[in-house]
């Protein structure tokens, strides 16, 4: 038998999903899921891409967009979810154990990923038709994984946030609005990204959500599988980018706390 012990990164990853999963199923039931949450984003999406009509936008470029928004607004709340650490009083427990601080927060809240990518699916298959998207069996299958990697994306990019208000809680949900509402306003789900000044476009570019969003209208409009296959990547390059980031700040934190003793239970 091998009593090799199972290197860190599977262990955590093992656990820290377990934990994930269990706090899904305290969070929602599936009445609360599909009745609440669900309906919450759903009928967001219509209010967007009915606006869109009233002021003669492209429906289908309304609808695309916000469908897959909707992964990003859920993704982000792990800005919110990691906070709570504090206040629950485990965080100076998870700086003490031997594991890395940041990788424990990186699986710490995957449900967000699970559920945002669920509700975008759900949006972009249910609603799309409605407002013109037609999908055929090779384009619904080419949109799973890049929904997918959007979740991911800006997951990671809410996990650098979250390292930012770590010693800043009171923060949290101010941080996690600002920035989903600032992906939608500049990612090209409302108005395209070239709509912007240079140096906003730039930012936009630095987000998965841009480049994932392009290989998805890229797939529904047929564009050439290159183009798709060379946005989808450059959405996990700068998810990847972000997720590094966030590793760097959770370990700034972890280090901090231990030298001036910043981290408190309960506050």
């Amino acid at each position: 038998m091998n009593t090799r012990p199972r290197p860190e990164a599977l262990t955590l990853l093992r656990h820290g999903s377990a934990i994930a999963v269990a706090d899904l199923a305290a969070v929602y039931t599936w009445r609360t899921w599909l009745f609440g949450w669900l309906v919450r984003m759903l009928s967001q999406v219509v209010f967007f891409t009915l606006i869109g009509r009233l002021t003669g936008g492209d429906e289908r470029f309304l609808v695309t967009g916000n469908a897959l928004m909707v992964c990003a607004v859920e993704a982000t709340m792990v800005v919110a979810s990691s906070a709570w650490e504090r206040s629950l009083g485990t965080l100076p427990l998870l700086v003490a154990a031997p594991a890395r601080l940041a990788w424990t927060f990186v699986v710490r809240s995957l449900q967000w990923v699970i559920s945002g990518t669920a509700t975008s699916l759900v949006a972009l298959f249910a609603l799309g038709p409605v407002f013109g998207l037609r999908w055929t069996a090779g384009s619904a299958c080419a949109a799973v994984p890049l929904v997918l990697l959007t979740s991911l994306g800006t997951y990671c990019v809410g996990l650098a946030l979250a390292a930012f208000v770590a010693d800043r809680p009171g923060l949290r949900n101010v941080v996690s609005n600002v920035a989903y509402l600032g992906m939608m306003a500049v990612c090209g789900v409302q108005v395209p990204v070239h709509y912007w000044p240079p140096p906003v476009r730039a930012v936009a570019q630095a987000l998965p959500l841009t480049h994932e969003l392009d290989a998805l209208r890229g797939v529904l409009d047929g564009a050439p599988p290159v183009h798709v296959l060379l946005q989808a990547l450059l959405g996990a390059v700068t998810g990847a980018g972000w997720l590094a980031v966030a590793v760097l700040g959770f370990g700034w934190v972890a280090r901090r706390g231990r030298r001036t003793g910043a981290i408190e239970f309960g506050t």
